[in-house]
C-alpha cells in the first residue's frame, strides 16, 4: 500500500503515560556494561548502585518504546512491512537532566516523511516530559522503509556530523559479553533477531546481532566518561547512525573529536575493522 505522505504528517497520536525506577535505570547501564572492567569504582558505581545514581542521556531511548511501536503499527496512510525496516539513525535531544525515576507522559507524532527513491524515510518523533511538568526528552527515530518510496517529494536532508580527517583526540576501547544482547533486551527491545538464531538467519545473519541501540549507549558512555567526566548534565542533543551491526562478544572503538561546542564521534568494531555508529555527535550545553 503506497504511503499517503499528507495523511500520515496529519495524524494524530495520543498521549502514552509512562514510567520508571532506579532499578531501569540500573538495569539498563548494566546492559550497556557499566561496571563490567571495574564494579566498585567510585564512577562505575554512579551507574549501577543507588547512591550517587545518575542515567545516561541515552536511557532517554528507553521509555518511549511502547509510544513508538503504537505509532508505528496505528499511522494513517502508512503501511510497512515491519520486516523491511530498518532502524537508520537516533536523535535524542536532551531538554533536562534526566531523573532517574519519573512518572512521564510520552506524545509520539510523525515529524517528517521523505522518498529515498527504493525506500522511504519516516521520522518518528516522541516526547517525553515529567507528568504534569516540563519536557525532559524529544526523541528522533529514522526509520527506512525499504520497498515503500517512489511517492515523490523531497529525498531529506544530507547526512552531517562527518568525522575529521586529523587524529583523533580520544580513543576508548569498550567489550561486550557474549550475552550482552540476551541482557540489553530486558530494558524493553525484545526483537528476537538479538536472541533467536533462527530469526537471526532470517535477517540474512549467523548469529543473532546487539541491538543499535545497546551500542548507541555503549557510545555515549564512552564519550560522557571520557569527554565529560562523567558528566551527564553537560549532554544537549546525541545524534548518530547506524553504519553496521555489532556481535555480542566484539569490541567497539570509539574515537572522539572535539569540536566546538560538539563532540564528533566513529565507532567500529575492533575485531573486523567494521563502521557501527557514524555521523555521530554529542552537543554540550
Amino acid at each position: 500500500m503506497p504511503i499517503d505522505k499528507e495523511k500520515a504528517l496529519a495524524a494524530v497520536f495520543e498521549p502514552a503515560e509512562g514510567s520508571w525506577s532506579q532499578d531501569d535505570v540500573i538495569l539498563y547501564h548494566l546492559g550497556l556494561g557499566a561496571g563490567l572492567e571495574k564494579p566498585t569504582d567510585a564512577k562505575e558505581l554512579e551507574y549501577t548502585y543507588e547512591k550517587n545514581l545518575k542515567a545516561l542521556p541515552s536511557f532517554g531511548v528507553v521509555p518511549v518504546f511502547d509510544a513508538l511501536g503504537k505509532g508505528m503499527a496505528g499511522t494513517p496512510g502508512i503501511s510497512v512491512n515491519f520486516a523491511l525496516v530498518l532502524h537508520g539513525e537516533q536523535d535524542i535531544e536532551i531538554h533536562k537532566p534526566i531523573p532517574v525515576s519519573a512518572q512521564v507522559v510520552n506524545q509520539p507524532r510523525i515529524a517528517g516523511i521523505y522518498d529515498k527513491g527504493k525506500a522511504a524515510l519516516i521520522i518518528m518523533e516522541v516526547t517525553t516530559s515529567e507528568k504534569g511538568g516540563d519536557k525532559l526528552f524529544t526523541n528522533r527515530f529514522s526509520i527506512f522503509a525499504r520497498g515503500e518510496g517512489g511517492f515523490g517529494g523531497d529525498a531529506g536532508p544530507k547526512a552531517g556530523n562527518a568525522a575529521p580527517e586529523r587524529a583523533p583526540d580520544k580513543v576508548v576501547e569498550s567489550r561486550t559479553l557474549p550475552n550482552q544482547a540476551l541482557l540489553y533486551r530486558l530494558s524493553g527491545d525484545k526483537n528476537p533477531l538479538h536472541a533467536d538464531p533462527e530469526f537471526a538467519k532470517l535477517g540474512g545473519f549467523d548469529v543473532p546481532i546487539l541491538h543499535g541501540l545497546c551500542s548507541y549507549g555503549v557510545v555515549c558512555k564512552a564519550v560522557v566518561d571520557t569527554m565529560l567526566d562523567g558528566d551527564v548534565s553537560k549532554v544537549a542533543r546525541y545524534q548518530a547512525r547506524f553504519a553496521g551491526v555489532l556481535f555480542p562478544g566484539e569490541t567497539i572503538v570509539t574515537s572522539m573529536w572535539k569540536e566546538g561546542n560538539q563532540i564528533l564521534v566513529a565507532a567500529k568494531s575492533k575485531e573486523r575493522d567494521a563502521a557501527v555508529i557514524s555521523n555521530c555527535a554529542v552537543t554540550l550545553r
